[in-house]
Formats: C-alpha cells, structure tokens, sequence
C-alpha cells in the first residue's frame, strides 16, 4: 500500500511541475506578444495582429501539426515576420506549450 502512496505522490509531483514548467516556458516565450492568458492584448500582438486564442473559433482553424510547424518554423506574412521561429525549444517543449494553448480555449 505504501508503494502505490509512493508511487502516487511521486506522479502527481512530475504533473505539477510539468505544469509549472510549461507556464515558465509560455512565459518566456509566448506571453510578451500572445499575453499571459492568451489573448494576444499586449502592445507586440497589437503590432503583429496576434489572434486570440483562448477563441473557440480560431482554435478550431489550427491544427496542432500547423501550430507545431508555426512555433517551429515562425510566420511569415508576404516579406514581414510575424513571428520568430522559437530555435530554443525542442519538439518536445513545441508540443507541451500546444496542449497548453489547446487549454485556453473558453
């Protein structure tokens, strides 16, 4: 019994820093122009024309694979950057701030 507790304790600490982790990673990464709830409010997604994506509809439009690719990849609009590549972040960390999006849509 004191080895299931263990084992419990022990997972429910990996999930909550994973949690704590991928805000740190949004943070660093996404907030200053995606904000730190997703909506895109800040002065930079003003600028950039960031969507809100705490929005149903326009969670509805991206695929994961596209938002993989866009974090990956960055965006581009005709000649202007809209968004930077994220070349710090490997796949694995791309792919937890996705299902981190994916829980801001209301």
């Amino acid at each position: 019994m004191k080895t299931v507790l263990l084992a419990g304790a022990v997972c429910l600490a990996a999930w909550m820093a994973q949690g704590a982790d991928v805000q740190e990673l949004w943070k660093k990464n996404c907030a200053s122009c995606h904000g730190p709830d997703g909506k895109g409010k800040t002065k930079a997604g003003r600028e950039a024309g960031v969507v809100d994506l705490t929005d149903a509809k326009v969670q509805e439009k991206f695929t994961d694979e596209a938002m993989f690719k866009a974090v990956k990849e960055g965006v581009k609009e005709k000649d202007k950057t809209k968004m930077k590549p994220a070349e710090r972040l490997n796949d694995k960390e791309i792919k937890r701030l996705i299902a981190h999006v994916r829980t801001l849509k209301k």
